[in-house]
């Protein structure tokens, strides 16, 4: 068969049938009387068994070696070009995030391309400051995108970059918070951390139903940090996680703070006061949690607060007793 036929059958350009001649991967068996080169049905086969090998990734002098040295073992090849395939992979997907956001960001012309891509990689810098500064960089002269933001603020050590990243996330309006959402679902405790701390900043109802959501979660620094945002704008779900965390001594101050909070309404306040009450009454808390449970009455008004303080006044506890009696005493006197 002449190279002109063997290129229509086989799909391997005659040029490149000349290029593998060249290497010495595959040579025609004979020769016309006019000089042309003649391929056997064993040439065909190895022109197809090139273009197999080629089609997982060996480079021609790879597949030479496969075809040529009769000790060649395939195992150590393939797990090289498993490797090899995964690392291209893996720089592929981060091209590909790179353009989606880039592409997210709509820009106008190639000078607004060139400082995204800055922009981006300051983001990653191993410079915290570079890091802070892209999540700073004023929305009017390049907007960061979103996605980039996500994915930085859930990977950030550094609290200071932390903060100005999730400031910056708030600023977006929320369009992060499915990305965020995603980030609750993470198999490493720091990330799903992170997640909450950044739906905490942003504002607005969906943040609040994720947050609300988020009083179920599996992690309790998940729960806890949910509670503690969802307190502070009026939530009164989070009472019990609230309740606990002063039981538990975690962020105690701060739970007490929200509880305050949402006692200013008179039903949320006998709600809050007849919680913290029950757990006073609880056989099995600790001498501490009672007292701290005892001081979070403090700054709940009601009638119910004031008679668990007067009842409170007498505990055998002496510190819950004085503790008691001395916050009982300043709502006497208002």
């Amino acid at each position: 068969m002449l190279i002109g036929e063997v290129a229509r059958w086989s799909g391997v350009s005659a040029r490149m049938l000349r290029h593998y001649e060249s290497l010495g991967l595959v040579r025609p068996t004979g020769r016309t009387g006019a000089g042309y080169r003649e391929y056997s049905g064993e040439d065909i086969r190895r022109i197809f068994h090139i273009e197999s090998l080629r089609s997982l990734g060996l480079s021609l002098r790879e597949v030479g070696r496969a075809l040529d040295d009769p000790g060649f073992t395939p195992a150590e090849l393939v797990g090289d070009l498993i490797r090899r395939t995964r690392e291209r992979i893996a720089d592929e997907t981060e091209l590909l995030g790179r353009l989606r956001r880039i592409g997210a960001a709509e820009p106008d012309g190639w000078e607004d391309v060139l400082r995204i891509v800055a922009l981006l990689q300051d983001l990653g810098s191993e410079s915290a400051r570079k890091r802070q500064r892209a999540a700073l960089s004023p929305a009017e002269r390049v907007p960061v995108p979103v996605e980039a933001l996500v994915e930085a603020v859930l990977g950030e050590t550094d609290p200071n970059v932390a903060g100005a990243l999730r400031w910056a996330l708030a600023r977006s309006g929320g369009d992060g918070l499915a990305l965020l959402a995603e980030g609750l679902g993470s198999p490493v405790a720091e990330v799903r951390e992170r997640a909450v701390r950044s739906i905490a900043e942003i504002p607005d109802g969906a943040a609040t139903a994720l947050l609300r959501d988020a009083l179920t979660h599996s992690d309790i620094a998940v729960r806890r940090c949910a509670a503690l945002a969802l307190g502070a704008r009026g939530g009164a779900d989070a009472v019990p996680t609230l309740i606990d965390m002063i039981v538990e001594g975690t962020n105690d101050v701060d739970a007490a703070d929200a509880l305050s909070a949402l006692a200013s309404d008179s039903a949320s306040a006998d709600r809050i006061a007849t919680g913290l009450v029950g757990r006073l009454a609880h056989g099995t808390v600790e001498p501490s949690a009672r007292r701290r449970l005892t001081q979070a009455l403090a700054g709940v008004p009601g009638t119910t607060t004031s008679r668990a303080l007067a009842d409170l006044s007498h505990d055998e506890d002496r510190a819950v007793a004085l503790t008691a009696a001395y916050v009982l005493g300043l709502r006497t006197a208002r």
